[in-house]
């Protein structure tokens, strides 16, 4: 949700912001609460990123890789991706921050920096990828 917003997940969802509080919610009275597919693939859709495709396939241990044709690929190249290599990287250690400070990651907490450490794979990925695409250019 945060790729895509709380006031735009609401919106392609059709479910309420408590609602979807409640699907991320780490109290256990909203342990058995779970987001249906068909709204998590209207958020995949409007995300940058496939988080919970990424997750399932790193599950079955599969590797998933993106090609130069994806349909949402963002411009600006090499400059682009260190910046955005640079804010991913400050909120992972942010994450990390508030994780460590009573000096225990729980579980949550390791799952929260799992979920940052894949969005910085993710920004490093599409970093090659620009890399790889102007290095065959200048061939």
């Amino acid at each position: 949700m945060k790729d895509v917003g709380l006031e735009a997940a609401c919106t392609l969802t059709g479910k309420s912001k408590a609602t979807l509080g409640r699907y991320y919610s780490d109290a256990e009275e909203h342990g058995d609460r779970f987001m249906p597919i068909d709204a998590v693939a209207a958020l995949e859709e409007a995300a940058r990123y496939p988080h919970v495709t990424s997750a399932l396939a790193e599950l079955r241990g599969i590797t998933m890789s993106y090609d130069s044709e994806k349909r949402n690929a963002p411009e600006g190249g090499v400059n682009a991706d260190v910046i955005a290599l640079s804010q991913r990287f400050a909120m992972l250690m942010a994450e990390y921050q508030q994780s460590i400070e009573d000096g225990i990651i729980t579980i949550n907490e390791a799952k929260r920096l799992l979920r940052e450490t894949l969005a910085l794979q993710h920004v490093l990925l599409d970093m090659k990828l620009h890399l790889e695409e102007e290095t065959n250019n200048n061939n």
